[in-house]
């Protein structure tokens, strides 16, 4: 098991590209500490074809600074085949946390390689993928959560020439903020200038971002201001007119 101190983990991610994990030594582990009640975003991507590695987060129960068997699960993820996979906790305590990467067997052939960040941006700045729409020719919709224990949802969606989107958040029950981002520099994570639009009405009124109609890739993230909430996210399709 390969073990890396990261120190303390702060708004501005850290960011390791091509890790892997291997048949013999299948377990990567990410150690870091909190200096003060913190989100914590943690996310794995670009896992190679064919294979499937899971993602998991510890504290340091016992306080003795080392990862062993009293420390305590507190979140996972564990999507199937190469999905990316992601944590995303609110209001974590002072200590020393543990990210465990590990190579699921059944799923993968070999050496599993993969990018990893962690941040405690509120919302996070790591641009992991929940769900990929594709290439817009129509109206679609998903429907998710965010709240203390999955505190933002990642969407991408691509747009072309002579096409746009309008984006409605809708179904609150609690406070939920919604933006979009262009990865300009394609490296994962949320920099300055890449915020395209933001909708953060008060309280649980339907958010809504109108006329996006430059062609390129986006990512759409639903990310919660206060308390846990349930959500539709609509993305409504148009044309425009060829000039």
């Amino acid at each position: 098991m390969a073990d890396y101190y990261l120190g303390t983990l702060t708004n501005t991610p850290v960011k390791f590209d091509s890790f892997s994990v291997t048949p013999n030594d299948p377990k990567d582990v990410f150690e870091f500490r909190l200096n003060g009640t913190s989100n914590i975003n943690i996310a794995i991507t670009d896992i190679s074809a064919g294979d499937d590695a899971d993602l998991k987060l510890f504290r340091d129960s016992n306080f003795n600074g080392v990862f062993d068997s009293a420390d305590q699960q507190i979140a996972s993820s564990l999507n199937l085949y190469n999905s990316d996979e992601s944590i995303n906790l609110a209001d974590q305590v002072t200590g020393l946390y543990f990210a465990q990467v590990e190579r699921y067997a059944p799923g993968s052939y070999g050496s599993v390689s993969y990018d990893i960040a962690l941040s405690t941006s509120d919302p996070s700045n790591i641009l992991h993928t929940e769900h990929d729409f594709g290439n817009l020719s129509d109206n679609d919709s998903r429907n998710g959560f965010v709240g203390n224990t999955d505190t933002i949802d990642t969407y991408k969606f691509s747009i072309g020439f002579y096409e746009g989107v309008n984006i409605k958040l809708e179904g609150l029950s609690s406070d939920a903020d919604l933006r979009v981002i262009q990865d300009i520099n394609n490296n994962g994570l949320v920099d300055s200038g890449e915020v395209i639009r933001t909708s953060n009405g008060f309280g649980i009124g339907s958010e809504e971002i109108l006329d996006i109609n430059l062609s390129g890739d986006y990512f759409v993230q639903v990310y919660q201001f206060s308390g846990d909430t349930n959500y539709t996210l609509n993305l409504d399709y148009f044309t425009t007119p060829d000039l």
